[in-house]
């Protein structure tokens, strides 16, 4: 299958050249030219696959012939290694964690996916593969674990200083080997543009082999339909209208929802929950799209001021927002709405939100109160321990911290604080 660019779609390419160059010469977003749809049989037969068998066979449908069906099904195969269990919260509103992979977030799946790709890829060619990424805290953790130790790749992460949780931070600037993280003095809106301008630069791109693992890369974005997939697979049968309810920022995980349901998967709603970064649902309440630079807030991995995947949701929607409303609702909320409700599903559901989880939630919880007869699945993100100090404060008491989060914490942060400047990042990656 061939790729287009979301500003041209004259522009097309192969997967390889889709994956390896992340994007697109003229900045725009890779789109696979065709979306298949799934059988209706296959989609019924989902509560007696396993997660693998479900991943794989979505991959197949949307990559199709394009790498050797044993590499893929190994690719898949290692990529789900961990479940993404539904657990049910009340009364048709359910849970999908996301978060019992190897850094305890969602990105661990596109991560892991991506990195096998591009490992494949880099067999195939002599030079090294840079993969830049931008992080707002659980980007950079899940890139730099899934690629750690790949040859023929090097992972450089952007992250902004001071805005992400030392917990997200030990994660990626710990590991040495072939990850280097770099500090940049600014927002993530800064290290996103750092990275884009790195793809638009001529002497890069001639002097380096340049990518990116960010959820711009449409190998990062396809394999995070997988787990809507299985989401519905666990649900019990129920003659309601399905609604899922995303927290988000930069919309990779949002668009990946509604690219499976343009494969088939039956889900009637998707809630575009946000925090006070409300581009997306002031968009669709308005249909001004106005990109501001980026609030700070406790969701921190959803403070993003211009969601690039927004050209992607415009692109498979013919840019109408009528289309586009018709099937995502939008809402966002405050700090002390997201505090409120982190307590409150804990003292009465027993059921530990995390920031981003919680504003999912809160998204779900406002549609059903105006939607009764619907199931309702909210993502879990991120484990809550992540984000130890604002949940502990939130709920007024203490919570353990994974084993696996607590081996990074124990390890020294090697990191290369930099100023908000385009020309020193380019002067770092030359030398």
């Amino acid at each position: 299958m061939n790729y287009y660019s979301t500003n041209n779609k004259n522009i097309k390419v192969s997967l390889r050249e889709a994956v390896v160059q992340g994007l697109a010469a003229d900045n725009g977003l890779f789109m696979p030219e065709h979306i298949p749809t799934l059988s209706k049989s296959f989609i019924t037969s989902l509560p007696r696959l396993s997660f693998q068998e479900i991943a794989f066979s979505v991959a197949k449908n949307i990559i199709g012939g394009d790498i050797p069906e044993t590499e893929l099904k190994r690719i898949v195969d290692h990529t789900i290694q961990f479940d993404a269990p539904i657990i049910p919260i009340e009364e048709n509103i359910f849970s999908l964690e996301l978060f019992h992979g190897p850094t305890l977030a969602f990105k661990d799946f596109g991560a892991r996916f991506l990195s096998g790709l591009l490992g494949y890829f880099a067999q195939q060619q002599s030079r090294e593969i840079i993969i830049l990424v931008a992080t707002s805290g659980d980007t950079g953790s899940a890139v730099a674990n899934g690629f750690l130790n790949v040859p023929g790749t090097r992972v450089i992460v952007l992250y902004p200083s001071g805005k992400v949780s030392e917990i997200q931070e030990k994660q990626f600037t710990t590991l040495g080997g072939n990850i280097t993280a770099l500090e940049i003095d600014g927002t993530f809106d800064d290290c996103q543009r750092l990275v884009k301008q790195c793809f638009m630069d001529v002497e890069l791109k001639q002097k380096l082999f340049l990518t990116s693992a960010n959820s711009i890369n449409m190998a990062r974005l396809l394999p995070q339909s997988f787990y809507y997939f299985h989401a519905v697979a666990q649900l019990p049968s129920n003659k309601y209208p399905l609604t899922f309810s995303v927290p988000s920022g930069n919309f990779g995980n949002l668009t990946a929802g509604l690219l499976a349901k343009r494969m088939g998967l039956p889900i009637r709603k998707f809630i575009a929950a946000t925090n006070c970064n409300n581009i997306i649902p002031h968009y669709l309440n308005t249909k001004v799209f106005s990109p501001q630079p980026s609030i700070a807030t406790i969701s921190n991995a959803m403070d993003v001021g211009n969601p690039s995947n927004f050209a992607r949701m415009l692109d498979l929607y013919s840019n109408s927002h009528t289309l586009l409303s018709n099937d995502v609702d939008g809402c966002y909320f405050s700090d002390d709405e997201t505090r409120d409700v982190m307590a409150g599903v804990y003292n009465q559901k027993k059921y530990l939100l995390d920031p981003h989880g919680a504003i999912g939630y809160l998204g779900l919880r406002k549609y059903l109160n105006k939607e009764k007869e619907q199931i309702g699945v909210f993502l879990e993100t991120a484990h809550p321990a992540k984000f130890k100090d604002v949940v502990e404060i939130a709920i007024g008491s203490s919570i353990a911290i994974p084993e696996k989060l607590q081996g990074f914490l124990n390890k020294q942060k090697m990191s290369f604080p930099m100023k908000n400047s385009f020309d020193l990042l380019k002067e770092f990656l030359l030398k």
